[in-house]
């Protein structure tokens, strides 16, 4: 059971980092006015790598519970509990809890904490 909630903790990661890429694309960049373009493209790239970053942690907590190792699965989920959680955290202050993804993000450190 606890291999499912890990695994499901991943797969919310991918679908909110999807989201997370799709969204700044389409709403924040398409109205942002951002000069010079070159720095346009410097901050759409940084954001997109935060998307990349989470759907590599993502990958990796379904990965998890197939490694032998149980200390590489502590540290896999540990660290992503604390990346997520900071993203979570960091969204909802932001945002004034107005958003969505501060509660997709904490359901990932809640599924990644249980499969523990």
């Amino acid at each position: 059971m606890r291999d499912l909630l890990l695994q499901g903790a991943g797969v919310i990661a991918i679908v909110i980092s999807l989201i997370h890429g799709v969204l700044g694309e389409t709403k924040v960049f398409a109205r942002a006015t951002v000069e010079p373009p070159r720095l346009r493209l410097l901050l759409r790239l940084v954001w997109q790598a935060g998307t990349i970053a989470w759907v590599g942690g993502g990958v990796l907590l379904i990965a998890a519970p197939t490694m032998a190792d149980d200390v590489a699965r502590h540290w896999i989920i540990l660290t992503l509990a604390v990346v997520f959680g900071c993203a979570a955290l960091a969204n909802a202050i932001a945002t004034r809890g107005r958003h969505f993804g501060w509660i997709g993000m904490s359901a990932v450190v809640a599924l990644a904490v249980a499969g523990y």
